[in-house]
Order: C-alpha cells, then sequence, then structure tokens
C-alpha cells in the first residue's frame, strides 16, 4: 500500500491555508443544532464545555416532534443530548442544512434514546446522506446511544441529513453537527470516509473535542495492560502537519511494556469488503539519551506500510493512506515493531481509521431541487414525502413526480408533476420553467389565478398541460398552440383561446356510460382526466373541451385500419385470453413491440358507445403501474383495442407456478403488491373524480419482461350506473365484480366506493401471502378470510404462509402485511385503510425484508451500494465533561 507521511518540509500553500484558518473565527461555518430543544427555551446557548453555540433545529426541519431524555439519565450526557427529535409519521424525515459546494465537511449525528417515551423500545432506522444510504442506527442492543461521523464533500449548496424508517420503530436524533475542513485533508480515491474509530493512547478515560481540536473531531481514550503509559509536560508542536492533531493527543503516547514485542491495533469487521483509510498520529515525547534511538517499520496484515519512521522530537507528524485497503476476513491488524539498530520500543500517540463509503447514485440535478423547493415554498406545501431528494432513492421519491433515472452516474431529472387537487393558490410559479425536462404538467382542479405564463409554451419537452378547473384568466399564449403540445384549459370561465372565450358548460364534467352484462363479471369506472401524456401524441395542438362530441373519439393513440390489425396479429393466429369484449390475440408492431389485441366480437353486449367510451377512457389514463393503450382500430363492425404486451402473463400463474411459471419470492410478491398499490391509489387520488377499478384480482395484474406490476381491465363498461353529485362519496351501481373478491358491503347495498378496491386487494394479499383459492368448498372455512382467520388462532406465521416460500421471508415483513390484508378485508368499509395508507404500509415492509436480504448475503443492496452497518462503540458516546 502506498502511504504519505506529513514532515517538516510541507508546501508554503498548505501552510498559508493553515494559518489562514488559524486566523479565522474558530466557530467559522459550524452548524451546531440541538436537535428537539424547542426554539424558545434558551435557543442559543453556549455549550458548557467546549463554548460552542448550539441552536434548536426547529428552522431546519418541517417535521417530528420533541422529547427528552428520562431525568435520572440527565446527568450522563451533555446539555445538547438531553433532547431530542423524532419522527412516528412518515418513512423519510430529513434536515437541511446550507453548506459549500466542493468545500469539505465533518459531518457528525449523535442518538441518545434515553427512554425518552417511557416504552422501553429501542429504535432501529437508517440514515442517509441526501439520496445516499449512509448506515443503519441501531440502538436496540445494551447500550441505547451511538454517534456516526463522516468526512464528505457536498455536490450542491443544500446538504439533507434523512433518518429513514426501515421497520416498526420511531426514528430520533439528538444532535447534528457540521464542521467545515481544510480541502486538502482525508482525501480518498474516490467516495467519503465514514469513521469507524479516532483515539489517542492515554488511561485518562477522558475524550478529547473542541476547542482542543480545531476541526472539533472527537478522540476517545484507547489503553492496554500490555502497555506503558508515556507523556511529557513540555509543549509538543503540531502546527507543522495540515491534519493539526490535538495537542493533547500528542502528548501522551504507548509503548509496549516488553521492549521486544511490536506494539499492536487490531479490530475487526462484519463487512469484509470495507476498504479502509489509516492516518496515524506521531511525536517523540521523551528527551532521549546520546546513544538512543526509536525507529520503527510499520506493518498492515503482516505487509509492510511504512518505515522505518523516527517520530521527530516534540513535532507531530501523520502517517497516512493514499489508497484504501480490505482486511482478508475482516480481520485488520496494525504493527509497529522496532528495527534491529532501535534501541527503544515503537510508540504511537493517536490513530484514526476510516470507512469507504460510495455513493454511485447522482443527486438530482441541482437546479431542479432548488426550482421544487421554490415551488414548495410557494404554494405552501406540506406533503410528508416531499423532503429529500426529489428523486432518489426511487422508492423514496416525492408523490406527484417522475424522474428520468436511466443512468446512476447522471443526474436524474423530473418529467412529471402533478400538483392537480392540491389547494394551489396565486399565480402559475415561474419556478417551473426551471424544470426544463418536464414531459407532464398536471395544475388541474385548484383555485390558480392571473394569465397563463407564455414560459410554459416555451418548454420544449412539454407535450401536456391541464390547467383545467381553475381561474385562470386572459387569453391563451400563442406559443401554447405548438404543434405536439397536448392542452386541457377547459373549466376556467375567464380563459379566452383563439380570441373567443371558452364559456362554461352547465353540463357535468364525468360522462355517464351506459352498458350491461351479467353480474359479478361486469365492472364499473368514473370518467378520469389526463394525469399523464399519452404514448402517442397528436400531430397538431389538442385543446379538449370539456364535453366532447360523441360522434368522434378525441384520442391521440395511433388510429389502425383493420388490415393492419390483421397482419400484426398474423390474420389472429395466436389466441392469448378471453372476456366479455371479446377474444385477446397476440401481435407484433414495428418488427419487435409486442401487443395484445381486444377484438370486439359481433356477441359482445358492448357496442360503439361502448366501445369509444373505453378508447376515451385509456386516451386520458397513464400511469407506470396501469397496462397501457397503444392504439385503437375503428373500421365499420370491426373495432380493436390495441394494449402493450404483458409477457409474464398473470400474478395468479406465477403465484400456483401452473404453465411452467416461475414460483416468484417473498420479495418480489412484495414489489408486486406495492406496485399494484400505486396504480390502485392513482384511479383513486389521481384521477378528477376517483375511478373505482371494481374488478381487482390476482389474474388482472399482469406483469412485464422485468415483472413490473400493471394493472388491467379497469376501464371496460359493462353496468348501468349514476355518478356521485354534489358531496356524495359513492355510487349506486348494478352488483359487478369476481365472487370470492367482491365486496361483501357493496353487495349488500349496491354503494360503491374506493373502499370495495380496498377489500379486493386485501383478498389479494391474502392470495399472495398464502397461495390459497379465495373460495374452496373443500376446506371447512371455504372464502380465504375466513380461512386465515382460523389459521391464526395457533398464533403461527409458518401455517399461513405458501409453503413454496420454504421460509424465506422477513417474519416481521409477513405479519404486517397479514395485518395489512385483513384491514383491508373488514367487512365494514369505514374501517379499512385507504389505498396511499396501504402504499405506505407496503413500502416499510419491502424495505424491511430488503434489509434481511442484504444482513443475509452479506453484501450491499444492488441500489445502494454504500450501505453499511453502524459501529457503535461504547467509548464514543457523549459523556458530562
Amino acid at each position: 500500500m502506498e502511504s504519505h507521511c506529513r514532515v517538516l518540509e510541507l508546501v508554503l500553500g498548505t501552510l498559508a491555508i493553515i494559518h489562514l484558518v488559524l486566523a479565522q473565527d474558530q466557530h467559522a461555518g459550524f452548524i451546531s443544532l440541538d436537535c428537539g430543544l424547542p426554539a424558545e427555551e434558551l435557543s442559543p446557548y453556549d455549550e458548557r464545555w467546549t463554548g460552542l453555540r448550539f441552536t434548536s433545529d426547529a428552522t431546519y426541519i418541517q417535521r417530528g416532534k420533541t422529547g427528552r431524555i428520562q431525568a435520572n439519565r440527565e446527568s450522563e450526557f451533555s446539555k445538547p443530548y438531553t433532547t431530542l427529535r423524532y419522527f412516528p409519521n412518515g418513512t423519510r424525515n430529513c434536515y437541511n442544512l446550507s453548506v459549500e459546494k466542493g468545500r469539505k465537511y465533518l459531518v457528525r449525528a449523535t442518538f441518545v434514546y434515553g427512554n425518552y417515551d417511557g416504552l422501553n423500545i429501542k429504535p432501529k432506522f437508517d440514515l442517509y446522506l441526501g439520496p445516499y444510504p449512509w448506515t443503519t442506527i441501531d440502538l436496540q442492543g445494551e447500550v441505547d446511544s451511538g454517534r456516526v461521523e463522516m468526512f464528505h464533500i457536498p455536490t450542491s449548496n443544500s446538504l439533507q441529513i434523512c433518518l429513514v424508517k426501515n421497520g416498526a420503530t420511531t426514528p430520533l436524533i439528538s444532535a447534528l453537527e457540521i464542521r467545515p475542513i481544510v480541502n486538502n485533508t482525508y482525501t480518498t480515491v474516490s467516495g467519503s470516509l465514514n469513521l469507524l474509530f479516532r483515539t489517542f493512547l492515554n488511561k485518562s478515560e477522558t475524550e478529547i473535542k473542541y476547542p482542543s481540536d480545531r476541526y472539533d473531531r472527537v478522540w476517545t481514550w484507547l489503553f492496554r495492560n500490555e502497555w506503558t503509559q508515556i507523556y511529557t509536560t513540555l509543549q509538543v508542536n503540531n502546527l507543522n502537519d495540515v491534519y493539526v492533531p490535538p495537542e493533547a493527543a500528542l502528548t501522551t503516547a504507548a509503548t509496549p511494556t516488553n521492549t521486544n514485542s511490536p506494539l499492536m491495533i487490531n479490530w475487526t469487521s462484519r463487512n469484509v469488503d470495507n476498504q479502509y483509510y489509516l492516518y496515524t498520529h506521531f511525536a517523540e515525547i521523551q528527551e532521549l539519551r546520546t546513544n538512543d534511538t526509536r525507529e520503527f517499520n510499520m506493518t498492515w496484515n503482516g505487509e509492510h506500510y511504512y518505515g522505518p519512521l523516527v517520530p521527530p522530537k516534540f513535532n507531530g507528524i501523520t502517517v497516512f493512506s493514499r489508497s484504501g485497503k480490505s482486511c482478508k476476513g475482516g480481520e485488520c491488524s496494525l504493527q509497529l515493531k522496532r528495527t534491529n539498530r532501535s534501541t527503544l520500543p515503537p510508540l504511537l500517540n493517536a490513530l484514526e481509521v476510516y470507512t469507504v463509503i460510495h455513493f454511485p447514485q447522482s443527486e438530482t440535478n441541482e437546479n431542479e431541487v432548488v426550482s421544487m423547493q421554490n415551488i414548495k415554498t410557494t404554494y405552501g406545501i406540506s406533503r410528508i414525502s416531499w423532503q429529500g431528494d426529489p428523486c432518489v432513492p426511487q422508492r423514496l421519491m416525492w408523490d406527484g413526480l417522475n424522474c428520468s433515472n436511466t443512468d446512476m452516474s447522471t443526474p436524474p431529472r423530473i418529467t412529471y408533476l402533478n400538483l392537480s387537487s392540491s389547494g394551489l393558490t396565486g399565480t402559475i410559479a415561474a419556478s417551473i420553467q426551471n424544470l426544463t425536462q418536464l414531459e407532464t404538467l398536471d395544475l388541474s382542479n385548484n383555485n390558480l389565478t392571473g394569465d397563463v405564463p407564455e414560459f410554459l409554451g416555451n418548454m420544449k419537452s412539454l407535450v401536456f398541460i391541464n390547467i383545467s378547473r381553475n381561474d385562470l384568466s386572459g387569453s391563451i399564449p400563442q406559443a401554447l398552440q405548438r404543434k405536439g403540445l397536448e392542452l386541457y384549459p377547459q373549466g376556467n370561465p375567464r380563459l379566452c383561446f383563439s380570441g373567443s372565450c371558452l364559456l362554461p358548460k352547465p353540463k357535468p364534467f364525468p360522462v355517464a356510460i351506459v352498458a350491461s352484462l351479467a353480474s359479478f363479471i361486469s365492472l364499473n369506472f368514473f370518467f378520469c382526466t389526463a394525469l399523464r401524456r399519452p404514448p402517442f401524441i397528436s400531430s397538431s395542438v389538442n385543446v379538449t373541451n370539456a364535453n366532447p362530441p360523441v360522434s368522434s373519439i378525441q384520442t391521440n393513440k395511433r388510429r389502425f385500419v383493420y388490415s393492419e390489425v390483421t397482419n400484426m396479429t398474423n390474420n389472429f393466429q395466436r389466441v392469448v385470453g378471453e372476456g366479455g369484449f371479446g377474444i385477446v390475440y397476440h401481435g407484433t408492431l414495428n418488427v419487435n413491440k409486442q401487443v395484445a389485441v381486444k377484438l370486439l366480437s359481433q356477441s359482445s353486449t358492448q357496442g360503439y358507445k361502448q366501445f369509444k367510451a373505453e378508447v376515451d377512457l385509456l386516451m386520458r389514463v397513464h400511469h407506470t403501474n396501469l397496462v397501457n393503450l397503444v392504439g385503437y382500430c375503428n373500421e365499420g363492425d370491426n373495432l380493436a383495442l390495441i394494449y402493450e404486451y404483458m409477457p409474464n402473463g398473470d400474478l395468479r400463474h406465477h403465484l400456483s407456478g401452473k404453465g411452467d411459471r416461475s414460483i416468484i419470492n417473498w420479495g418480489i410478491r412484495l414489489r408486486i403488491a406495492l406496485e399494484a398499490a400505486l396504480g390502485l391509489e392513482y384511479l383513486h387520488i389521481g384521477c378528477i373524480p376517483a375511478m373505482v377499478h371494481r374488478d381487482v384480482k390476482t389474474t388482472n395484474i399482469l406483469l412485464d419482461e422485468q415483472f413490473k406490476a400493471r394493472l388491467a381491465d379497469f376501464v371496460m363498461q359493462r353496468t348501468t350506473r349514476s355518478f356521485p353529485v354534489g358531496g356524495e362519496s359513492h355510487v349506486s351501481t348494478m352488483i359487478a365484480g369476481t365472487p370470492g373478491y367482491l365486496d361483501p358491503q357493496y353487495y349488500r347495498t349496491s354503494r360503491l366506493t374506493e373502499k370495495s378496491d380496498v377489500y379486493s386487494f386485501g383478498i389479494v394479499l391474502l392470495e399472495m401471502i398464502t397461495n390459497q383459492p379465495v373460495i374452496d368448498q373443500s376446506r371447512e372455512k371455504s372464502h380465504i378470510t375466513q380461512w386465515v382467520e382460523f389459521e391464526l388462532i395457533s398464533g403461527d406465521i409458518r401455517t399461513i404462509m405458501d409453503p413454496n416460500l420454504q421460509g424465506d421471508y422477513d417474519s416481521h415483513s409477513a405479519w404486517r402485511v397479514l395485518d395489512l390484508a385483513m384491514s383491508c378485508a373488514n367487512p365494514s368499509s369505514t374501517k379499512r385503510p385507504s389505498m396511499s395508507q396501504v402504499v405506505v404500509e407496503l413500502k416499510e415492509c419491502l424495505a424491511s425484508e430488503n434489509s434481511r436480504r442484504n444482513m443475509r448475503r452479506g453484501r450491499m443492496e444492488s441500489h445502494s451500494p454504500a450501505k453499511v452497518s453502524m459501529l457503535i462503540d461504547t467509548g464514543m458516546l457523549p459523556v458530562a465533561r
């Protein structure tokens, strides 16, 4: 390993930097937050032992509750660590700190549980640096406090420290400290440095901190029985060393009591792939006799590391690594061995050891992050998910956003922004124009006023804008009439287009669709406004009115002639399914794009109006977890719908393993469940008014080539019903659905709500958990909910879980999903969660399962390569002085 020794011959430029730092206020750039300290309670204040000024964290974070450790434990800790902020709500909660881009910082966070809640439930959670997993904070052992520290160079002027829930316990933090340091110290080939331990060799059982250490590094004591303590009362100069270890750490040292033995420091790591950087600090602190010599070599894991070294008299030097090195089997050993010509044993004053954390995932484009923060501030948006990086990690992406994430090394860009029904007031925010890669913008159903800004038309990536149902005025700019842009301006009575005002229509925006089919198999729906851009965009501006003529299909999906449908299906050669609409055929479009073609049969109860309504609906519904419409055919009696093809079929087949289908593991099941829930959530709250699927089941959850889930058959018109009016939250319908999945309350009352879908989704979850038939007359308890309730009596999750999983699942996440499923399938709709609540719970269950798999494999997640386990060293805890 290459190493480097800082000696007296430092370059003048480095000395100039050091002296400049010395001349400045030592507090300059320091951020010291006492987390949980009420803003009105003596904030700021000067900490007793360091003199550093601590302030309340109230202005640095939006969420969380404040607490204080138990009174009988406060004497164990310094003042900043007696209060805390905890986060019972939300998955990710973030501090937002202003820093200088490109400057190196020491970042330190301290956590003290102290039984603040009286429950004696110690937490375990993840700590993120912006979008990057930093470490796992685990206070569930004997020690309920800990500290983590890192050297990091921010890539923007904002540094976000995020606490991320990864289980059932509540994240907390006691103190957060940021310290700027000299950039040419603690350098790595790549990545940041996470502190493993920093120690000085002394028996004193104390720690060194600011002001003894100008950078406020915390040094803990270390001493062993086989060592001899040496010290001096004379001054030891440290100014010629760019690392400037505190003089208090250099005035003491350890030597081996057996002068012929090496001085050894060993440590172990559970992660055998860790890369380590060492910083060893030396100073000769004894007056040597004329014939005495102290000279030694350094070896690391049996290999020569540095030397021979003769420590300079009463002057500090640092020997440090130029690159990281791993330890075989996670067993690390540093040895200092005297040379043959040395008359004295080796000595060591202080030692720092760091591990490398790599952050390959780029943060979201900095300008777009600033723009989203400005939009958030302008409209006073308080969505709990709008914390941390907007786009990454993907599972924590802000609600209402989609981002490009094609390359981990390229900053993601925001491509989709949905602020529909968000209570926005004022004008359309100018910050939107800085989202230069935005393709879809939905500002519908708010209270926006003022003109439609010209800049929207100049955003070349925009292909879809929905500003309907606001109070905008003036005329629509000419720039918004460009080719390829789809605009929805209806519902703004004072807004004019092409010189004439769009007058308000008395007709309701939802369009009632009338059709019929046998009950238990038909599907009801609501009319849904466009929230995402269609896959095909018209070649001309499409300004859509609220009530388009019935005679035309207002769609920008591709229209095919019947001969093209015949060709793409190879004359309808391969049948892949059949339903009330007709037969579904496999097809190929443009040589390599697979499609599914629904051909309306002559005997189908659906006619042209129903066909036209389905096309119009599919035109306006687009979500990553819904099956997308590619195009349609409307030629005489030949009516067909062309969808994207799902090569992995439906979920039911993969649960059963039928047809040579693979049996999917628990982690993939959880991800599929989450994706299906996201699709339902979109139908329920992303559409205005809400759209009810009404036939949620495992055969309607289709899987693409990457096993990504997409909901199907959510707009088939097969029933007579009326839409809600006024403040009603339900509709009355002819009963339709699939036996076993059908909401019993809806069946009794004919009152349909979004909670009917929640019930069906609960049954789907039970299928995914158990792999049992929904209805099995051969069982004593024929319905799956009854069977699960009966099995729950034993209290053993293994009797319920699908035996094909062979016990390979996190029992904690399994219990949580089972509880969620039974809650969804509650006979009373008022006791069922919303789909948004289901989504939050499934995200946490998936995170718990992923964490288990990572620990079992003993390696990092493929999307979180920087995640490491926290080492809690009892000697590193904040204590009273």
